[in-house]
């Protein structure tokens, strides 16, 4: 190959971080790429064979291919190419994908057509927490069945901000039920260390290792309702909780919260980057506290101007919106009553945000003829796991 263009070899590599959320599994491994070819240009030419044609994932496929390999060095252009998979192919993919599922550390009890959405910041005081509570309870507001983790182990606010409360009961299984929020035609699911401390004004003094198990127990041993999204709320930094999220469900997607200013910006890109690294897709950025209004009509970007937009260039993700800074936010936190329920520029650019999650950057899933209800009716007829 020319000098700077990656061979195909180098390509394929590079699919294989490109996972398929239902199947779990990367698109090379489960032998959807039939060929991948790059021109003396840089063109790369990728045939992709899905279990089937109307497959509800393509969009998502396609968005994680092209940008696998278009940031790649020497890549001009991306051109992919759709087919269906033969019944031999579908077979073997089924099989190389219940496979697979055998050799996973452990399933979690989130539906597999459930949107995993972790809500991320580089550090702490952006308002990650606020956004979180504020998209959830949109989706519901919408008719979605939405869970919220409460991944901030030692920091948890989610139960104060939805105003939920009372200890997390277990059932004779041992699994957990998570607490119920009703909202509109919606429901809110969730989850907390805040559900199971005797007292919650005591400091957690955990380490990484601890806090990333009692994460995981919150994956494998609640029992999540059939859910349209997931939101987690994830601890500030690019720690522990951060990398096993990406080992435990690898289908997430992140939202980067930031506020305006540059310092922000910078510390946020590193949360994207962990992302990154770990093959999770970010799906954009939200700007919080973006600017004031004072009652007289006069704004005062007190945070800075424009840094929720120059963090998505950077990173090259769409930009979901900008929240301004407004005291029904912090009093509908304060309240257990989201901001976006209710009337005001703050609760309108929640709404937007909601809608542009589900229209653009991370729609729900219909699976009626998807590969993942192929999984399924094969392990029906396997049968339940020894």
């Amino acid at each position: 190959m020319p000098a700077g263009v990656p061979t195909s070899d180098e390509l394929l590599a590079l699919l294989r971080a490109v996972i398929d959320p239902e199947l779990g599994s990367d698109i090379v491994d489960l032998g959807m790429v039939r060929t991948v070819d790059v021109t003396d240009d840089g063109v790369v030419a990728v045939d992709i064979a899905l279990t089937t044609p109307g497959c509800p994932l393509k969009h998502q496929i396609d968005k994680d291919v092209t940008t696998r390999l278009g940031t790649a060095p020497g890549v001009t252009g991306v051109d992919i190419q759709w087919a269906e998979m033969t019944s031999e192919e579908k077979t073997a993919c089924m099989a190389k994908a219940r496979w697979n599922a055998t050799q996973r550390a452990g399933d979690t009890t989130v539906p597999p057509t459930t949107r995993v959405i972790a809500v991320a910041s580089g550090k702490g005081g952006v308002g990650k927490s606020s956004v979180t509570v504020n998209l959830a309870a949109g989706l519901a507001a919408e008719g979605y069945a939405v869970g919220v983790l409460d991944a901030d182990i030692g920091g948890f606010s989610v139960p104060q901000m939805l105003g939920v409360e009372g200890r997390l009961r277990g059932e004779d299984d041992g699994k957990i039920v998570p607490h119920v929020k009703q909202v509109g035609p919606g429901r809110i699911e969730v989850v907390s260390m805040g559900f199971l401390v005797e007292d919650q004004e005591s400091a957690l003094l955990w380490r990484g290792q601890v806090l990333s198990r009692a994460v995981q127990h919150f994956f494998e041993d609640v029992r999540w309702g059939d859910l349209d999204y997931l939101l987690i709320d994830m601890p500030p930094g690019t720690g522990d909780i951060q990398m096993s999220l990406a080992r435990l469900v690898p289908r997430t997607e992140m939202i980067v919260v930031t506020t305006p200013g540059k310092a922000v910006q910078t510390v946020a890109a590193r949360a994207a980057d962990v992302a990154r690294k770990t093959y999770l897709r970010v799906a954009g950025v939200i700007e919080n506290m973006a600017a004031f209004t004072c009652d007289h009509g006069e704004t005062y970007p007190l945070f800075g101007a424009g840094g929720g937009q120059e963090l998505a260039d950077r990173i090259g993700v769409p930009l979901l919106g900008s929240v301004p800074i407004e005291p029904s936010v912090a009093a509908g936190s304060d309240a257990g009553e989201p901001a976006v329920l209710g009337d005001g520029p703050a609760a309108g650019a929640f709404r937007e945000i909601v809608r542009s999650i589900v229209d653009e950057a991370v729609p729900p899933v219909v699976m009626a003829d998807c590969s993942a209800r192929m999984l399924e009716r094969v392990e029906a007829a396997l049968g339940p796991k020894a």
